[in-house]
This record gives structure tokens, sequence and C-alpha cells, in this order.
């Protein structure tokens, strides 16, 4: 697919997101990620204490009305990504104290399913120079999917993997955009609220997969569509403002994505479920030979109920495992080994051919059976030959 709608994949398009999302197909895009105008409501000029003046937010595309407009305006593209968003998508949404409840509620009222709220904690905020509040130092971001029956993507084990393989928390510490990561033009920041790769990165990583259209209401700057270019997903921007689309399309255009295989979520792959003695029923083991510890130090027999024998005990793959390492527990599909052809093979890859051969669901079935040939007819051998 090169395009959606009239709209070409992997570009940033000019002119109104919500006249444009009207555009775009029902259930056409994988993840959505907004970040609207916040309504900030700000008033007056802002000085650091040395007198110098605050580059705040006072853009005229975060200027409404009243709150009713803001609401109104809310409503009306938000409405329009719940009908785009696919069954299977995430929705992303972050925002401030200024609007995140705002857009929280009628976010619900519209159907959305609230997965989770999460925290960006900004490590080197910028400070409350009155002194007159807290240091706002977090912004919210709100993740759903399309209802509450959405089967959508969320890589779980991959996160925990990135976070030292602890559960990923829903507090997010990532500095604001900074150095050369700020995009500048003409010494000055490009755009007031530019939001930080990372912050993009976890968020794609995390609830779509590559080959995916990642969509972007306000896309600004450009980051949603840099970082999903970057992870092999596709991407469409919508910008009311041509400075914004030529500083993101400029932006995206230096990007190279990273290679398909390094794009792998290798540790989301669950493992099959069989019993150490399905393969000895199938003949992947055989009864009475050995297993190998991988340095071939330890080695084990294999006895007719699955157990293995080892310097007079008996046990499971994983306990016999875990005695010949001294620990209370182990995992024995990633200790033990077979001989075959002259080499080592794990028993866990065993594992996978026999999942792959007797547990892939056929793609079709057939209702006649064939009488032309012997009814009675042996498999390759198993338990029951010595072979």
């Amino acid at each position: 697919m090169t395009s959606l709608g009239s709209f070409p994949i992997n570009t940033v398009v000019q002119g109104d997101c919500i006249e444009h999302l009207k555009a775009l197909p029902d259930n056409s895009a994988d993840l959505i990620f907004a970040d609207p105008p916040y309504n900030l409501q700000l008033s007056g000029d802002l000085y650091r204490p040395n007198q110098t003046k605050v580059d705040g937010v006072d853009d005229a595309w975060d200027k409404f009305d009243s709150v009713t407009a803001y609401d109104q305006f809310t409503e009306a593209w938000l409405r329009e990504c719940l009908r785009v968003l696919k069954p299977t998508g995430s929705f992303w949404v972050i925002g401030t104290y200024h609007n995140i409840y705002r857009v929280g509620a009628i976010m619900q009222n519209l159907g959305f399913w609230f997965l989770n709220d999460v925290v960006w904690v900004k490590t080197n905020p910028m400070p409350n120079f009155k002194g007159t509040r807290f240091n706002n130092a977090h912004e919210t971001l709100i993740w759903a999917s399309k209802s509450k029956a959405s089967r959508y993507t969320f890589h779980y084990h991959s996160m925990k993997t990135m976070n030292d393989d602890l559960q990923m928390r829903s507090d997010w510490l990532i500095p604001i955009c900074q150095g050369e990561e700020r995009i500048r033009v003409n010494g000055e920041k490009a755009h007031s609220t530019q939001k930080p790769a990372e912050l993009l990165y976890r968020i794609i990583i995390s609830t779509s997969n590559p080959g995916d259209l990642v969509l972007d209401p306000f896309m600004g700057s450009g980051t949603t569509g840099a970082v999903a270019k970057r992870l092999g997903r596709r991407f469409l921007g919508f910008e009311r403002e041509p400075f914004y689309v030529s500083v993101a399309t400029e932006r995206i255009a230096k990007v190279k994505p990273l290679e398909a295989p390094l794009l792998e979520y290798r540790t989301e792959k669950k493992k099959p479920r069989v019993p150490f003695g399905n393969l000895i029923e199938k003949g992947y083991v055989r009864i009475g030979e050995p297993l190998y510890s991988r340095d071939r130090k330890v080695q084990a027999l294999v006895k007719a109920d699955a157990s293995l024998v080892w310097n007079e005990e008996c046990g499971s793959i994983h306990r016999i495992s875990a005695l010949a390492l001294g620990k209370e527990n182990n995992n024995g599909w990633s200790y033990w080994y077979v001989g075959r052809e002259g080499r080592l093979q794990s028993i866990d890859e065993l594992r996978h051919e026999y999942e792959s051969k007797y547990l892939k669901r056929p793609k079709e079935y057939s209702t006649e059976l064939d009488f032309s040939s012997q009814v009675v007819k042996e498999p390759e051998p198993s338990f029951l030959g010595d072979e």
C-alpha cells in the first residue's frame, strides 16, 4: 500500500487534521499518537530571575476562544481517530494538567477503552520561575484501544527486557529535548513543544509491529514520523502549519531505517507447551539415550517415564539440571542436549520441531477419507522402535 485514502504513505501532509482525518478509511491505522494543542491559556510574558525572557508556548495554534471551543475541537478530531483506528490498534494522546483530563473524559464518552495512563517524568524540567507553584515536572499520556474487546499489540516481554528484566512501569523518566536533539532554524527552536525521540521510541516499539501504519494528526516537528521510519513502520502525518511541514519533512528524510533482522521481537515468541514426555513418545528423544549439558560435563540417562537419572538422583529435566548446577530451580529446556550426527542439539530445538509438525493447525481440512492406500500406517520411528 502506497497511499491511505488520497494521501501518500510516509509523508507529512499540510492542512486541517479534522478534514484530513475524515478522508481516511475506517479501521486503517495500527497506531495513532496525538500531541494536540494544550490550550495553556497563558497570559503575559514570563521572565527568568536574570530578566531574560522564557521562550514558552505562546503560538497561535494553541489558543482557543473558550473551553467550550476547545472541547468541540477535541471531540471532533477524537471521533475521527476512533473511526480510523483499527480494532487491533493502539491510541496514544499526551497532555498537561491544562487539557488531559478534558481529553480523557471526551475519549471515554466516545467509547475508547483505557489501558494505562503513563506519566512522562521530565528529568530536566523547566523551573517554576515565579515560585508560586510546584515545579511542573511531568506530562500525562493516555494509552487506549478502540473498545474493551480490542486485541491490541503490546510487546510486554520486550519492554521487560528493555527495563533490565523488570516489568516496565507507567512512570517513564525521560529528559526533555535539549542540545543537538532540539530542532533549530536560524538558531531558534523550531517547535515549542517538540517531544523527545525516546518517548516516541518507547510508544512505537511497545505497541506496534514493523510494517504497521503510524498516524499522527499533529505532526509538528516530525518526531513521530522520524521514529516510525527508523523502526521500520510506515507513517502518515497531518500538520496545519506549512513551516512545521517543511521542518518535519526535511528531518524525516535524513533518517535511515533499521535493518529488518534488528526489529524482530524474539523475546515475545512464546515457548511451545510441549511436555518432555511428548518428545519421547514421538521418538525425538529415545529411551535409554544420554542427555548432556552444553559442555558435556554432565550426563543423564533418559528413562521410559520421561525422568532422568544422574548420580543416583532421579527426576524431571528441570530438577536434575538444577541439582547439577547446585540451584533450587532451573529451566531444563535450555540446559539439556542430545547427540545428533556428531553434534549436540538442544532439546528446546526438538520441542519447536515437535510443535511445528504436530501442533500447528492445517490451513485446510479434507472432508474425504482415502481408502485406496493402506489404512494402518506406521509413522516415522517413535518410542516403539530402537532407531
